[in-house]
């Protein structure tokens, strides 16, 4: 009896997370050598997997270096040298180069231009931009007519648009005086880029029309990209329009409306193609932005490439603290 007792009796339990103990432990180790095999099998498809990460970046990277980053290293070396424009780098000029750039008689008018001319490119753009987005939106029977005819545009380039409109406001073969005058509003032929507030509103009319639709079609994605809960949920709480916007559409519109500022008062301050072909500065040099007066500093007057390398480097370190500025400002509370 005491010895069939004592085969019966149950084994003693395992503690919770201890390895249990006699052959069948020993069965399910694996055999020697199968994790270091696993491990070294598994490195090479982790390189070749990173080589093949390199190999699409490279062209990728090969664009910015020869395109970017060796350009802005030799704009650094012009501003900090005597580089006349066709003489050469005659050695180093450094402090002198950035005091004759601000010294220059138009930098300051240059300046102050380019800055009225952006915000008000930047006002008129993103809320007509964000009007046109709006319209589309609520639109239903004439939407795709509405989006094609605000978008088409933005196919044509920069350069034919102002072409386009320097023919348009010439008052000897443009058709738009001689319209003006047969509806009675005008007695005389108008010289639209006569004057200088003529000529900055010529020029924001042609800038309107060139890229309204690009920034309605942004902020037409932001606007697709709100959910519908949350309009009804806040036409249930008794929400109007005017209240749905301000605060659900706006706040949830930021990232879009961040993007387009960012880049709306980038191309701005960097315009140059619309006032050189329709004003060439004028009149009365009234409308040089800028990077026009660093292609004037260059190429025409006095040549030197030193002087307007520095005077690119100042648009640069400007251009990167704005749109630091512009980042932060436009970050939502939470995330600030």
């Amino acid at each position: 009896m005491s010895v069939q007792s004592a085969s019966s009796t149950p084994p003693p339990p395992v503690p919770h997370g201890a390895a249990p103990r006699g052959p069948a432990a020993s069965d399910d180790r694996p055999p020697r050598g199968t994790a270091t095999g696993s491990a070294g099998r598994r490195r090479r498809p982790g390189r070749s997997q990173a080589a093949r990460g390199w190999a699409y970046a490279a062209p990728t990277a090969v664009f910015v270096l020869v395109l970017f980053v060796f350009p802005v290293l030799l704009v650094g070396q012009m501003s900090a040298s005597d580089w006349p424009l066709l003489a050469g780098n005659r050695g180093v000029n450094f402090p002198d180069n950035f005091g004759d750039a601000v010294d220059n008689r138009f930098f300051w008018d240059s300046v102050v231009f380019t800055v009225k001319y952006t915000v008000i490119a930047t006002v008129l753009l993103i809320g007509l931009g964000l009007g046109f987005a709006l319209l589309v939106q609520e639109s239903s029977r004439w939407k795709s007519f509405l989006r094609t005819s605000i978008l088409v545009p933005s196919a044509l380039g920069l350069a034919s648009a102002s072409l386009l409109f320097y023919a348009l406001y010439s008052p000897q073969v443009g058709p738009v005086s001689p319209l003006l005058e047969r509806l009675g509003i005008v007695d005389e032929p108008v010289s639209f880029l006569g004057s200088p507030e003529g000529a900055l509103w010529s020029t924001v009319f042609l800038i309107v029309w060139r890229f309204a639709g690009f920034y309605m079609l942004l902020l037409m994605v932001g606007l697709q990209g709100i959910p519908h809960e949350v309009y009804e949920a806040a036409r249930m709480d008794g929400a109007n329009r005017w209240q749905t916007f301000g605060r659900v559409t706006l706040p949830l519109l930021r990232p879009s409306l961040a993007l387009c500022t960012i880049m709306c008062v980038t191309g701005s301050l960097l315009a140059f193609d619309q006032f050189y072909i329709l004003t060439k500065g004028g009149p009365d040099n009234s409308t040089i932005t800028v990077v026009q007066l660093i292609y004037n500093i260059a190429f025409q007057g006095q040549n030197d490439l030193g002087v307007a390398a520095a005077l690119s480097i100042i648009v640069l370190a400007a251009l990167v603290l704005i749109n630091v500025a512009q980042v932060r400002g436009m970050r939502a509370p939470e995330e600030k």
